[in-house]
């Protein structure tokens, strides 16, 4: 009967040791920010699912059960975009409403400083980071992924993951001349006109690796062998040109090909479309593919996305920060629907600059690392000289 209560004292045990002006600040915090999030998630599901899958319903006759399960699926991609916003409204509105009720003035009347003030803010913004993050990359890209398969299996396309047309890789290494002399370029080219449940359908592969000798050979079906550690071409026809004067050819038709080409185009085919859906890891897998096939833009962008992803969830703290230097100004008052107005300004304001940034890393005109991480730097900077500004 007291293992219960026991729990319970132990579970509170931190949140007691908390001073008082924090415990009050935080609690102050909280109701605000669960309102953000489901306000912002609601709205952005709205527009984002739920109008998509009611026409799907409507349309295509895609089963209700169905359609509540890929819902349900989706909400930890729309989760994560309100978490920023949410963190930015509770902030604002929870130091403008103690503002306005001059508590604020109270403490600093006791000696209680500005940045002391903010503390239990920034502290709540940086949860909601780790928070981020979190889902970001442990949550969202599997259910992506669950979504869109539940969704293509329902209306009969092709299951994410297992199917892909056109999977095309280039490889590029050292060419081989005749006198033992080699200098890097294009050796060998892959093309599968469609990629089926680990099988490679229709594939051409075009292999430049001597610079002599020209190979050209195209098949059914090919597959990764793990045991040989090659490819298997199957039902097939293989055809080879020699650069010399007689410029002699040979070809044959053949049943099984054993071919030493690693097995990157595989992991090609495996990879998602679309960088939401990958982990960080697998991200920085299809960059360096991207950037072994000499596909630079591909590569680049993906560069840029994988500190997109390192650099989103800080601007948690970036919102935290810029609400909470707004709100804590003396006779600072906003209600809940002129905070969250606001906030929307200063979310689309922060996001239109992200996206410029964005652009420009992707063009090359700005590193990587300048063009994701460059926004969260201005808005910290900003909310400091906010902050400063409200402590005089």
């Amino acid at each position: 009967m007291t293992i219960l209560p026991r729990l319970g004292q132990t579970l509170l045990y931190p949140w007691r040791k908390l001073p008082l002006i924090d415990r009050w600040l935080l609690g102050e915090l909280i109701g605000p920010l669960i309102f953000g999030i489901a306000a912002f998630t609601a709205v952005s599901l709205s527009v984002g699912a739920v109008f998509e899958l009611v026409r799907r319903v409507a349309e295509s006759g895609l089963p209700l059960d169905v359609a509540l399960r890929v819902l349900v699926l989706e909400l930890p991609s729309f989760l994560v975009l309100s978490f920023p916003m949410a963190t930015l409204m509770a902030t604002l509105l929870t130091y403008s409403k103690l503002s306005g009720n001059s508590e604020l003035t109270a403490l600093r009347s006791v000696g209680v400083s500005t940045w002391r003030m903010v503390m239990p803010a920034l502290a709540v913004s940086l949860v909601m980071t780790l928070l981020t993050f979190t889902f970001n990359e442990a949550i969202v890209p599997r259910t992506l992924l669950e979504a869109k398969s539940t969704l293509n299996r329902a209306i009969g396309r092709a299951v994410a993951g297992e199917q892909k047309d056109n999977v095309m890789y280039s490889k590029y290494g050292d060419v081989q001349a005749d006198d033992g002399s080699s200098e890097r370029g294009l050796t060998h080219f892959f093309y599968a006109q469609r990629y089926n449940k680990g099988v490679m359908e229709r594939v051409t592969l075009l292999d430049l690796s001597r610079r002599e000798q020209r190979v050209l050979l195209t098949a059914d079906r090919a597959r990764w062998s793990e045991n040989d550690a090659q490819w298997e071409f199957l039902n097939g026809h293989v055809f080879s040109v020699t650069d010399r004067s007689d410029n002699s050819s040979t070809s044959a038709d053949f049943e099984r090909y054993l071919y030493p080409l690693g097995s990157e185009p595989m992991q090609v085919a495996k990879l998602p479309k679309d960088s939401n859906s990958m982990t960080i890891g697998q991200a920085r897998t299809a960059e360096r593919l991207l950037r072994e096939s000499s596909d630079l833009q591909g590569a680049r962008k993906l560069r840029v996305r994988i500190q997109e992803k390192f650099a989103f969830p800080a601007v948690c703290l970036v919102f935290g920060l810029a609400g909470s230097s707004l709100g804590v100004r003396p006779h600072f008052r906003s209600s809940r629907s002129q905070g969250f107005g606001l906030s929307v300004l200063l979310i689309f304001g922060y996001y239109l600059v992200a996206f410029v940034f964005s652009s420009l890393g992707v063009k090359g005109n700005l590193s990587p690392y300048v063009s994701a991480w460059l926004p969260v730097l201005i808005g910290l900077s900003s909310g400091l000289y906010l902050l400063r500004q409200a402590s005089r």
